[in-house]
């Protein structure tokens, strides 16, 4: 049995930071937890990434983006989704999880959920407050977790060329045979 894992240095990796703006008394700490996550774990500030967007529904599309790029080992997605009284929270989180999810594998890049759904905002500020349990430093581990998994499984993989660059073929050079005497 072979078992491969991931390791927790990320060292030399890259991460782009998709986070929504709306609920940003939640979504800051998400997004400080998680950067903090990533720099104690050997990420460099200019290897990370962020781009804040309106909302939970936004992340999809943002994160794909930067997914094809092809300049992130991941991406992770950060926003809260807090539960009210219209069923605007059922459409937005479902809508937010099935494209981050369909993100990942149109691109082949990690895409790490770190949108919270919960049912109050005391909820909200319990998963986000960093000296309890912080889903952004969560996101940041896992993130980590995966870009260094997914390295060791595409070891020997080749990159495909890039579509708009185009290959030039060399024809092989023919020396002249010697002739047997």
């Amino acid at each position: 049995m072979k078992l491969r894992k991931g390791s927790h240095d990320a060292t030399g990796l890259r991460f782009g930071i998709v986070v929504a703006k709306f609920n940003k008394f939640v979504t800051s700490k998400l997004l400080s937890s998680c950067v903090e996550g990533l720099t104690k774990q050997g990420v460099k500030a200019d290897d990370i990434e962020v781009v804040r967007v309106p909302g939970a529904f936004e992340i999809p599309l943002v994160a794909r983006t930067m997914a094809r790029t092809k300049q992130f080992n991941a991406v992770i997605c950060l926003g809260a989704v807090i539960r009210g009284d219209t069923p605007h929270f059922d459409y937005i989180s479902a809508e937010a999880s099935r494209g981050i999810g369909q993100a990942a594998l149109d691109t082949d890049v990690p895409m790490i959920f770190g949108v919270l759904t919960t049912h109050t905002i005391a909820q909200a500020i319990e998963r986000s407050e960093p000296t309890k349990f912080n889903r952004g430093g969560d996101a940041a581990r896992s993130a980590i977790e995966m870009a260094t998994v997914m390295r060791l499984l595409r070891v020997g993989e080749e990159t495909p060329p890039s579509a708009d660059v185009p290959q030039v073929r060399r024809a092989k050079k023919r020396l002249p045979r010697k002739r047997k005497a």
